[in-house]
């Protein structure tokens, strides 16, 4: 009994990492549909959006599953918690590529960005990609050091966030109100994507230590 039970939890940390997959592929595609203004990867972000929901309500059921059939203790009972929030960080993950891509999509065939800015989301899409499979890699691998070195990668996620602003804000910005209200919530998406790939990294350190590392924002999308 106690060999099948580990091997649902296998399954489960599976479930968690592929969701990591998917929704690292979603950001990917949603940012080359946004510097690209390429439709077709965006309505491919879109409609494969609910396979992400999809994927959440499995590890979720299975988790509670496990809850009420195995009661867990101890590293197990952390584990199955750890993977319902886990779940539901990487939903929003693949919610907010639907977000990227949505954008992308509303404004076909013109381009969203600016020229100006397009390196910027060009930097941030390439590391958000990259935390995403990082988050896959620890979801397996239960590695702390790996799991922390995320939160240091997010870093530079927020510090291009952050530069958009000093960019917005200059008098000389000369695309518009719209096109800034756009660079607004795209930088924000971004931003908001890499904070969940941390939360994911921090509830496995909780697993491994069963101690929850501080957080410095919200879990809002």
């Amino acid at each position: 009994m106690r060999e099948a039970y580990h091997v649902e939890l296998e399954q489960l940390a599976d479930h968690l990492a592929g969701m990591s997959v998917q929704v690292a592929d979603a950001m990917e595609r949603a940012t080359r549909a946004l510097l690209e203004a390429d439709l077709s990867l965006a309505e491919q972000v879109i409609s494969d959006d609910s396979k992400v929901d999809d994927a959440r309500a499995q590890c979720e059921e299975q988790a509670y599953a496990l809850l009420a059939l195995q009661a867990p203790v101890a590293t197990d009972l952390r584990t199955v918690l750890a993977a319902i929030h886990a779940a539901e960080s990487l939903e929003r993950m693949g919610d907010l590529a639907l977000h990227v891509a949505k954008a992308a999509r509303r404004r076909h065939p013109e381009p969203v960005l600016p020229d100006s800015v397009r390196p910027y989301f060009a930097e941030m899409g390439e590391v958000a990609v990259k935390l995403a499979r990082q988050v896959e890699q620890v979801i397996h691998s239960k590695d702390i050091e790996a799991a922390k070195s995320i939160e240091s990668d997010d870093d530079q996620v927020d510090d291009i966030h952050r530069h958009l602003f000093t960019v917005l804000m200059d008098r000389e910005w000369p695309y518009g109100v719209a096109s800034a209200v756009d660079v607004t919530l795209l930088g924000r998406f971004y931003e908001r994507y890499a904070d969940h790939a941390v939360s994911v990294a921090k509830r496995m350190i909780f697993v491994v230590t069963g101690k929850m590392p501080g957080y410095g924002t919200d879990d809002e999308i």
